[in-house]
């Protein structure tokens, strides 16, 4: 009876610690030939204000996929600190994600909002984005949990 109850016990707490354990799998990011954001800079969207294509001599792979960058400092403050830098909702179109599904970019349709970088499908897309932001930011932020997992 006593090796019963410790195997019972021992498979519960072997349960508790799988359940427990925090998904290892990073984010998934939007992505095609050209890398990340279509090659274009991350930091130079918050340095600049404006979308900068990267060079292939500035790269850096994080989270499955590569990154260009227009310099080697943008470089290094990337590698610094990505998250600061990477666009939200895995680069997909913010506006998609709070409509419940993915969307390609185009790297020229991205507004910044409280230091976060977001990018939308196209220039029409973001005006649409733009008259209801903060609405849709939450409901997007809300969704992206499940279609980041998703296909």
């Amino acid at each position: 009876m006593y090796k019963l109850i410790t195997l019972v016990l021992a498979m519960v707490f072997i349960s508790f610690g799988a359940f427990s354990q925090t998904s290892t799998t990073p984010p998934s990011y939007f992505s095609n030939k050209e890398g990340a954001i279509r090659g274009f800079d991350p930091v130079a969207y918050f340095t600049e204000q404006k979308a900068v294509k990267g060079n292939s001599e500035f790269s850096y792979d994080w989270n499955t996929v590569t990154w260009y960058f227009a310099s080697d400092s943008n470089k290094k403050s990337f590698v610094e600190n990505p998250e600061k830098y990477a666009p939200q909702f895995g680069g997909y179109c913010a506006y998609g994600v709070s409509e419940d599904h993915k969307s390609p970019t185009d790297p020229l349709a991205f507004t910044i909002v409280n230091d976060k970088l977001y990018l939308n499908y196209s220039i029409k897309v973001k005006e649409l984005w733009m008259k209801q932001q903060q609405q849709r930011i939450e409901k997007a932020n809300a969704l992206w949990p499940a279609l980041s997992t998703s296909n």
